[in-house]
């Protein structure tokens, strides 16, 4: 064997690690929507607790107006919860749209929060201290800008909270609602379906772990207390605010029933500058928690850690090295004995996404077709493989931010008419 053949078999044997990895969780999940579609609905026990709903909002005109609806149609008494949007130094007509909303509405606590860009426009976590300041609920409940959520999800999310003093947060679904828009919406649908809410379910079931999306959560104010608020250098404030929740001895509860539909990206310019935020933010959180890998007192967030580290770094890399020696092969440049063997467990690798992503769309009504089935395939060789572009390219912008000495750049996701 030459050191081409060693280098095939390190990323063999990576690649396939963090493959069991996510089969075992699709298991998981698959066990847990089994189980959470045939127990009842959770229903909140007594008083209702008093949530404030956060929207961080920074030139959200296209779809402010839609989401506020929704959020005043919650099944949820009305006396009980505020909504507070933080309109955050936007250029666009988000200010007069939403004042109209609170002239047509003026029964209904709805508070506008209007920032400069002296005060305001510092990113979503900024935004969130500066509407948490304002809050009064004991429980805070955040929404992305672009969320239509269903009427009873904030009834399930303060229901589950509620009635268990170990959880700090509970997180819902979110579903794509634009998926239909064109073959990137589809991609996006599925790798929601499979890839974070299977994973999330799979988690849950089998280590009680859970990671807090952007949105269509709900976490105890007595948390953000504890900690200060939220990590303004974060552009992952999501994952950072979930280690620090796991830290304090809190879980943090995943319930499918509680959903929300929202915009995916409908380019690749826009869907690639988003996903290279979430890799620099979720980078960010990896750098500041690794001591946390060898400390015995964080066993909660060791799984995340190591998870983070292997797809950022081990995978990656893995991944990299594997399509060149591959292409250097197919080109003569090298030689490999084992080409064949590890050709061949490509192929097994394929086969077993293909499978483990069309079982994790049986959970969800309508997606389980033959459409679907060829668009998995058609992933796995064009959106995962942009997959690791962006990353590669987030990895490096991160890095490059950090020895010019310069913070991330937060960049808000463009909104499309729909």
């Amino acid at each position: 064997m030459n050191v081409f053949d060693y280098l095939m078999v390190i990323n063999i044997i990576l690649i396939w690690s963090l493959l069991f990895v996510n089969i075992v969780l699709i298991v998981g999940g698959y066990i847990y929507y089994i189980k959470v579609e045939n127990e009842p609905s959770p229903e909140v026990i007594g008083d209702y607790p008093f949530v404030s709903i956060m929207v961080p909002a920074h030139n959200e005109g296209v779809v402010i107006v839609k989401t506020v609806a929704a959020l005043l149609n919650f099944d949820y008494p009305e006396d009980r919860y505020e909504i507070i949007v933080i309109n955050d130094n936007s250029t666009d007509n988000s200010a007069e749209l939403l004042k109209k909303i609170q002239d047509e509405n003026p029964t209904r606590k709805l508070i506008v929060i209007n920032t400069d860009k002296i005060t305001g426009g510092k990113g979503k976590s900024n935004a969130l201290n500066i509407g948490y300041r304002q809050s009064s609920g004991e429980f805070i409940a955040i929404y992305d800008a672009d969320n239509t959520p269903e009427r009873k999800a904030l009834s399930y999310l303060a229901a589950e909270l509620k009635a268990d003093d170990s959880l700090g947060a509970v997180i819902g679904k979110f579903r794509t609602r634009n998926k239909e828009v064109n073959l990137l919406t589809r991609f996006i649908n599925i790798e929601t379906l499979s890839f974070q809410w299977m994973a999330q379910a799979g988690r849950w079931q089998l280590m009680k772990l859970c990671t807090i999306p952007g949105t269509n959560f709900i976490l105890r104010r007595t948390i953000i207390e504890a900690i200060g608020g939220w990590d303004e250098k974060a552009v992952a404030e999501d994952t950072e605010i979930s280690f620090r929740i796991y830290l304090m001895g809190y879980k943090i509860k995943f319930q499918p029933k509680a959903v929300t539909w929202e915009q995916e990206p409908q380019t690749l310019a826009v869907w690639f500058r988003q996903r290279t935020r979430w890799v620099k933010g979720n980078v960010y959180v990896l750098i500041k928690n690794i001591g946390y890998l060898v400390d015995p007192k964080a066993k909660k967030i060791r799984f995340d850690i190591f998870y983070f580290l292997s797809t950022y770094f081990l995978l990656l890399t893995a991944l990299v090295v594997s399509d060149i020696i591959f292409i250097m092969n197919m080109a003569g440049l090298v030689s490999t004995s084992i080409q064949g063997f590890s050709n061949l467990l490509w192929f097994t690798a394929f086969i077993m996404f293909v499978l483990g992503v069309f079982i994790s769309l049986t959970t969800e009504k309508g997606e389980m077709s033959v459409s679907n089935f060829f668009v998995i395939a058609l992933m796995y060789f064009t959106y995962c493989q942009l997959w690791i572009i962006v990353t590669v390219y987030g990895v490096f912008q991160y890095f490059k931010d950090r020895i010019k000495k310069q913070d991330s750049k937060w960049y808000k996701t463009e909104r499309f008419q729909g």
